[in-house]
């Protein structure tokens, strides 16, 4: 059994709004399942942190839930930017255990225990604008991420707690205090982000920032290979 992780893989069965028109993502849902298919286990466990499904809604997602439960292995999702559909965590597990959906698991403000490692996380955000209103964002995504962090601690006491984000806390020149605060303050060594494609992937952080190892995992910069943390 083995942990992975692939971000950003944007399914879109159920509607009009396929990333095929973009560089690099040309036949990507065909890509991805071939690669999934051959290296993802029954045991194995596959975090997808954030912008699983451009669906507006549980009901519109089911296509893409169909999709993912079809592939081998367990997938834990995050929410992203994109993730319309998200909505209550009660709301969502209903949904998955009534289309029996049973691979299928949400993190949100909770934690999952995947080969012997606590995998935490939630969406982040990021100041590109510095509104007010971003200021209010972060702080709650902060919150989330303790929440996340403490059920891990208290559930599985002593395992590795592995970080998974949406947002990137560090890009470029660019700095969310208050998320690299939680992952200082809990001592997280390792924490995987999505979000960034194209060329910004140039300008992403795979490597040490303050003892802590990042690394980017959006679908395309992964070229659509599922990336093996564990």
């Amino acid at each position: 059994m083995a942990l992975y992780v692939i971000g950003d893989t944007h399914l879109s069965l159920s509607v009009d709004k396929s990333m095929d028109i973009f560089g690099g993502w040309h036949n990507y849902m065909e890509r991805l399942e071939e690669n999934w298919r051959a290296n993802i286990m029954p045991g194995d466990t596959v975090v997808i942190p954030g912008d699983v499904s451009w669906a507006m809604s549980l009901q519109e997602a089911k296509a893409d839930f169909a999709f993912l439960h079809s592939l081998p292995g367990e997938k834990i999702l995050l929410k992203g930017n994109h993730d319309y559909w998200w909505t209550t965590k009660r709301k969502m597990d209903s949904f998955l255990e009534e289309n029996n959906f049973h691979s299928l698991r949400i993190l949100s403000n909770n934690s999952f225990l995947a080969e012997g490692a606590a995998l935490c996380g939630t969406r982040g955000w990021i100041f590109e604008q510095g509104q007010p209103q971003d200021k209010k964002i972060v702080q709650r995504e902060a919150g989330r991420l303790r929440l996340s962090l403490d059920y891990a601690a208290q559930y599985f006491p002593g395992a590795e707690q592995i970080v998974f984000l949406h947002y990137p806390p560090v890009f470029g020149s660019e700095l969310t205090p208050e998320i690299l605060d939680v992952l200082l303050e809990y001592k997280i060594k390792r924490c995987f982000y999505g979000h960034i494609h194209g060329q910004g992937c140039g300008f992403a952080l795979n490597g040490a920032y303050c003892g802590i190892d990042f690394q980017l995992v959006s679908g395309d910069f992964l070229r659509f290979n599922p990336k093996k943390v564990k």
